[in-house]
């Protein structure tokens, strides 16, 4: 259980990161201001599901080579 909840932690604290490292250096209003339209919270989202994604795909091939 406790595996789980470092798994869950570790991986929600990077999210957390990005979204934060994206406010603070206003790349947000960089980008509209500029013509761009992305929405960060839709980024955001997509790096999530590719971080866990990547994640459980290296856990399970760890365990059928060790």
């Amino acid at each position: 259980m406790l595996r789980i909840l470092l798994f869950l932690g570790t991986n929600l604290a990077i999210v957390a990161l990005i979204s934060l490292t994206f406010r603070l250096l206003g790349l947000d209003g960089l980008l509209q201001a500029n013509g761009v339209d992305l929405n960060i919270n839709a980024l955001v989202v997509y790096s999530a599901v590719i971080g866990f994604s990547g994640a459980l795909i290296s856990l399970f091939l760890s365990k059928t080579m060790a």
